[in-house]
């Protein structure tokens, strides 16, 4: 199956900075990627230029099967986005601006904006006007509004900004509801703990270029913070009972009540019935084990090896165009 993005060797420079550097990656259709990193590291950037809106220094990037720039309206015409914070005319309700950008696309496009409205929960407030919106409310009118040329490919830029708790969950749930009628959904973000919940691929980036890549499942099987956690009657005696099989790596106790963490190079099954098997023979009562997946954040710390704040190179502030005149000048984005 082909990719719906490909990008070969893209790089973007401003002056002497590189804010995109050398990136080769496909994206496969039907999956949510995830391009994370901490902002200012070029996200918002490479999005751009999927979206014709920036060339490449160096490179080149086919989205749906033609080349952009140079097929961009082709490439473009099944393609929905949101561009750092989506912008609207805030005289007009939620409704009324939908339907002015629907109208840049075919018939089919107002017909769709009741079921968009609903899809996002905005279907009570699409009369208010957009002014009164909150940051919340105008990031899901952006999605909606991405959504209304039936979309094969969503290019979503830190949409995620501005969610409580609730609206984070139906985000997910949304993205997730995308994914499932076959489409793909690509998402730049900075929020961890969201990619992992939301993602099937993730590329982890560091100063503007990819360190790794690959699926959630692949990179956190890969961490070296992988553990067992027992619930023991005698936390000592389980310690020495366990320290010398061939995959333990560290023991220590773990937050009283009687449990150990195991440290360990794999927490497979194999490792799991070998843990529990020496306690039993080494008379410890065993109460509780369990695999302690690493997360997606462990896992990015482990990689890149600095915390998130010391990545960050200031991207450029390049603003991008706003309004119907967007659409007009590409068509689908």
């Amino acid at each position: 199956m082909e990719p719906i993005i490909a990008l070969r060797g893209v790089t973007k420079r401003f002056g002497g900075v590189a804010a995109v550097d050398d990136i080769t990656v496909d994206v496969a259709p039907g999956r949510c990627f995830a391009w994370l990193g901490p902002n200012g590291c070029g996200k918002t950037t490479l999005i751009r230029m999927m979206l014709g809106l920036a060339r490449p220094s160096e490179g080149e990037i086919t989205v749906r099967g033609y080349r952009i720039p140079r097929h961009s309206r082709e490439a473009l015409s099944r393609v929905g986005a949101i561009v750092e914070e989506p912008r609207f005319y805030p005289y007009m309700s939620g409704r009324d601006n939908l339907k002015l950008w629907a109208a840049h696309y075919d018939r089919a496009a107002a017909g769709r904006i009741d079921a968009e409205l609903d899809r996002v929960g905005l279907t009570d407030a699409a009369s208010k006007k957009v002014d009164a919106y909150s940051l919340g409310m105008r990031q899901r009118l952006g999605v909606a509004r991405a959504m209304l040329n039936d979309p094969e490919l969503l290019l979503l830029d830190e949409p995620t900004n501005g969610l409580d708790p609730a609206g984070l969950m139906e985000f997910r749930q949304m993205v997730r509801s995308l994914v499932d009628e076959g489409r793909t959904v690509f998402i730049s973000s900075h929020i961890l703990d969201e990619v992992e919940r939301m993602a099937d691929d993730v590329a982890i980036i560091q100063r503007g270029r990819m360190i790794s890549y690959g699926s959630i499942a692949d990179l956190t099987k890969g961490s070296a913070s992988g553990a067992i956690l027992v619930r023991v009657d005698d936390v000592g005696a389980a310690e020495r009972a366990v320290l010398d099989l061939p995959f333990v790596k560290h023991v220590d106790a773990a937050d009283g009540g009687g449990k150990v963490r195991i440290t360990v190079a794999h927490s497979g099954d194999q490792e799991l019935r070998a843990t529990a098997e020496r306690l039993v023979a080494r008379g410890v009562g065993l109460f509780e084990l369990s695999p302690q997946v690493a997360s997606l954040e462990s896992r990015f710390l482990e990689i890149t090896g600095t915390s998130a704040g010391e990545l960050a190179v200031p991207e450029p502030p390049l603003q991008p165009p706003t309004g119907p005149t967007f659409v007009s000048k590409q068509k689908g984005a």
